[in-house]
């Protein structure tokens, strides 16, 4: 491999890690198209390659987020095992149901998820007085600092099975298609669970590196994981994750729903259309 074709994947990946580290889902649904269609990598050693962008994308927002007291470590522990179960259903599943099907379904869940994130604007607020519940759901209850107001908002974690069910679905449809889970995670947290744009973001950054990485381990042993195409990638998304990071801390919630809400129709857009055999930047 050339130096040109590593600095290109270097480049990549930070463009791609810091806009999907930015909204919670990394680099890696980005990665996958742009190695498939623009430089005719195989789709399984490209597959390999996001799972590595993944998991270095949530490792290097993993510090910001935690510093900014973004994310809900607890909540993630108590959403990934049903993420997590999920993927194991999709992998158990893979080949039984056709890709045509799945992207369709797949496009369809994203536009309902664009649109159910459209109508809701204002971030839920609670009381001190709610937050003394002795419920153990409560205990996932906790706030976040807003720069803008220049207070910590406290928020409540709502309906909480239903944000599972959604969590095992998030990780049943990224089995089966191969990409990130993040991209129907955030949706879920912020519909479902309620939780401020800003936490689910990296709340999501931080459960999407375990998800990847239990995925990485079969991918790895097969040899699909290519230290030429996965190192430069790897390294790229770190940087671009740290800066996708420092973004989401300085603009504004309701500008991170609607950047969301137009990667998630600009993704539903290429899902539709795969599922009827049009591959968007692709020739005859």
């Amino acid at each position: 491999m050339t130096t040109g074709s590593v600095l290109w994947l270097f480049a990549v990946s930070v463009g791609a890690s810091a806009l999907g580290g930015m909204l919670g889902m990394a680099g890696g649904i980005f990665i996958v198209p742009i190695l498939t269609m623009f430089a005719h990598i195989d789709i399984r050693l490209a597959i390999g390659a996001s799972l590595v962008s993944v998991i270095a994308c949530s490792c290097g927002s993993a510090a910001p987020f935690l510093k900014g007291s973004l994310t809900n470590v607890r909540l993630a522990i108590v959403l990934e095992t049903a993420t997590t179960l999920g993927a194991l259903t999709g992998v158990f599943l893979s080949g039984l149901l056709p890709a045509p099907f799945l992207f369709f379904i797949f496009g369809v869940v994203l536009l309902v998820s664009a649109k159910q994130m459209l109508t809701r604007r204002r971030e839920p607020e609670i009381t001190p007085l709610e937050t003394a519940s002795k419920q153990w759901v409560r205990r996932l209850d906790s706030s976040y600092p807003d720069r803008a107001l220049g207070r910590d908002i406290p928020y409540r974690v709502q309906r909480l099975p239903m944000g599972l069910i959604l969590m095992y679905g998030a990780g049943l449809l990224s089995a089966l298609l191969g990409i990130g889970s993040g991209v129907l995670k955030i949706p879920a947290m912020d519909t479902a669970l309620r939780l401020p744009i800003k936490v689910s973001t990296a709340t999501s950054n931080f459960m999407i590196g375990v998800t990847a990485a239990a995925s990485a381990g079969a991918y790895f042993v097969r040899g699909d994981i290519v230290g030429p195409i996965a190192g430069p990638i790897a390294l790229g998304s770190v940087v671009g994750a740290i800066l996708g990071a420092r973004i989401l801390l300085a603009i504004s919630n309701e500008k991170i729903r609607l950047l969301f809400v137009v990667v998630l129709v600009a993704l539903a857009v290429q899902m539709i259309l795969s599922a009827f055999g049009i591959h968007l930047g692709q020739g005859a």
